[in-house]
């Protein structure tokens, strides 16, 4: 049996065609798969229900979470839509205040019209998660860290207090990825990423991942893939693991530089405060003041001024305006989204080359707002 999370990525795939031998696993296009007989099947019949290349993934997506079972989905929104499959009109979730934009969305615009409603808290805090709860809450949601403050919410004590009450534990792991930690071995009782971000690492296809803990909860999921129908393509799924066979490879030097970033931004006069989390990719940091920010966007050479993150390429994204646009402003400057705010997801470029471009950004800043 395979333990090193590294051996999982990069053997991802290899020998799972014995009659080729293919290292690569092949793409299978078909949508239909013949039965053997009357009431018999190949474990294929229809590539919603299942597809062997999306297979293949899911299975090394299980493994790396350590769960028992796992489902790609076509975007990380789907993957968050279909597990909120799980719950009925009338049930609440409590919510982390701290959320990536395209989630509040989805929580606010689509899913409160099922009657579903979210109470928003800062999960910092975990003895603080009893008091919000209610006889209507069925589950707790949160993204650690946090999308764009980077602030981390302690796992094992959020899941403790969802055991006492009977209820369920989702986490967005999508900013630490399974090699920096893992919420189902921490209590947690499904895992979701957006595929598109550090697992593909190439900016190049979208995709989410569901992974869940316990045979009936699997089971569950398991339909609402199938009968949502938000399930990744076969040429996606291969697109996916590809990306990911460099995973720990690409991880080890987006932290490198983001540390060699944080430190470098703790020392200018022109930020007034760097939010990092001590470890990942992920890191934001607030000007010292709004003027600053279109002429610093402009001056960049290297690094791409565009949403989205986790690709070998470097990003800066400006919050207000893109990733969080859809949550109202008050709300979002309350607890912290304001107009100063640039989030960073660090790529793999040389350190030094970053260093020198963030550096000339931030003196082009200062002059054209003076």
């Amino acid at each position: 049996m395979v333990h090193e999370r590294a051996t999982i990525l990069t053997q991802a795939g290899n020998r799972t065609d014995p009659g080729t031998g293919a290292v690569s696993t092949p793409v299978y296009f078909s949508t239909s798969y013949a039965h053997p007989g009357l009431g018999e099947s190949t474990g294929f019949d229809y590539t919603r229900t299942a597809n062997p290349t999306r297979s293949v993934l899911e299975e090394t997506l299980r493994e790396l979470e350590k769960g028992d079972g796992a489902f790609a989905c076509s975007s990380g929104m789907a993957a968050i839509h279909t597990v909120f499959g799980l719950f009925r009109s009338g049930e609440e979730v409590i919510v982390s205040r701290d959320l990536y934009g395209g989630t509040y969305r989805l929580f606010e615009e689509v899913l409160t019209r099922y009657g579903i409603t979210f109470r928003y808290a800062d999960l910092t805090d975990a003895a603080a998660l009893e008091s919000e709860m209610s006889e209507r809450t069925k589950a707790v949601f949160f993204e650690t860290p946090a999308n764009p403050l980077m602030k981390e919410v302690n796992i094992s004590k959020c899941a403790a207090v969802c055991k006492k009450h009977g209820i369920r534990l989702i986490v967005d792991n999508t900013f630490y990825t399974p090699l920096l930690q893992n919420p189902l071995e921490e209590g947690a009782d499904i895992v979701i990423h957006s595929g598109t971000k550090y697992l593909g690492g190439h900016n190049d296809v979208l995709a989410g991942a569901i992974i869940t803990k316990g045979e009936e909860l699997t089971r569950i999921v398991r339909h609402l893939h199938n009968g949502i129908g938000a399930t990744l393509s076969a040429m996606d799924s291969w697109l996916l693991l590809r990306g990911m066979k460099t995973l720990h490879l690409r991880m080890k030097q987006h932290e490198e530089n983001a540390e060699t970033i944080a430190e470098f931004l703790e020392g200018r006069d022109e930020v007034r405060e760097v939010l990092y989390p001590g470890r990942g990719g992920m890191l934001s940091f607030r000007l010292t003041g709004e003027e600053q920010v279109p002429s610093f966007l402009e001056a960049l050479n290297i690094i791409t001024f565009a949403e989205s993150l986790g690709g070998v390429e470097s990003f800066i994204t400006y919050p207000a305006t893109q990733t969080h646009a859809d949550i109202p402003e008050e709300t979002r400057v309350e607890y912290g989204v304001d107009g100063c705010l640039l989030r960073f997801s660090v790529g793999i470029e040389d350190k030094n080359d970053l260093v020198d471009d963030l550096g000339a950004a931030l003196l082009q800043s200062v002059r054209k707002s003076t």
